[in-house]
């Protein structure tokens, strides 16, 4: 990833102040949506999670299998079908996808109660504003890191879904740490990535492209502070 200041610098044809322009349009589209997905996952998951009749339906029978799992293949499927869909049809996949995870994790609100889930929010959402300021401010160029945030990621999925066969106390702590740790990191490097990525392609001046990429960024920074929040949970969460 080539650092901000001399892609901004070296596109020839386009002013830096038209640049600058577009890209706070830019991140505000992509911090909009990521809220607006945010909001969607809160609402179905405090309406799952506080119907404890649904609620046994749901994670009582086999279905919780698929309700854990659907995000996942939607997410995945998401990424390799982005270039071919439009982007009226992306962003509903992406909302299509924060009601499935909000389904996925409506059961925190019959495992915790409503006062430390209000708290790890809040401590979530003030993490990942000091982190994202940090990657969209930041002069250090953060490429360097995303391979190993990744490899980290890849590890973390594993042996997450392991240990939902194991329920192991142990590794479900360990796994909440370094999940903590490498969603930080990405949140930051995900920011200077979405930034940095305008700054490649406006001149071309692409807008169902560029569309197209605040939605996929929205969704890596909405996965990031769902994930931190999910794992801070872990730690915060004063069970009922």
């Amino acid at each position: 990833m080539a650092d901000y200041n001399s892609v901004r610098m070296g596109q020839a044809g386009v002013r830096t102040a038209q640049i600058d322009e577009g890209l706070r349009a830019h991140m505000n589209k992509v911090y909009g949506l990521m809220s607006a997905g945010l909001g969607v996952t809160a609402i179905v998951a405090w309406f799952v999670g506080s119907n404890p009749a649904l609620l046994a339906q749901i994670f009582g029978s086999p279905l919780k299998w698929v309700v854990m799992f659907a995000p996942l293949a939607v997410v995945f499927g998401f990424s390799a079908m982005i270039n071919r869909l439009s982007q009226s049809a992306a962003q509903g996949v992406f909302f299509l996808f924060a009601a499935l995870m909000g389904l996925s994790i409506s059961y925190i609100f019959a495992a915790y109660t409503g006062i430390s889930i209000a708290q790890t929010f809040l401590v979530t959402a003030i993490a990942f504003a000091g982190l994202s300021l940090y990657g969209y401010t930041t002069k250090r160029n953060l490429s360097g890191m995303g391979t190993f945030l990744v490899m980290g990621l890849i590890g973390l999925i594993v042996a997450s879904i392991v240990n939902i066969f194991l329920g192991s106390p142990a590794v479900m702590f360990a796994i909440s740490v370094i999940g903590v740790l490498i969603f930080a990191g990405l949140t930051a490097y995900d920011t200077q990535n979405i930034k940095t990525t305008y700054v490649q392609m406006a001149a071309g001046g692409d807008s169902e492209w560029l569309g197209k990429s605040a939605i996929m960024g929205a969704l890596s920074l909405y996965l990031n502070f769902l994930n931190m929040f999910m794992f801070l949970l872990q730690f915060m969460g004063n069970r009922e």
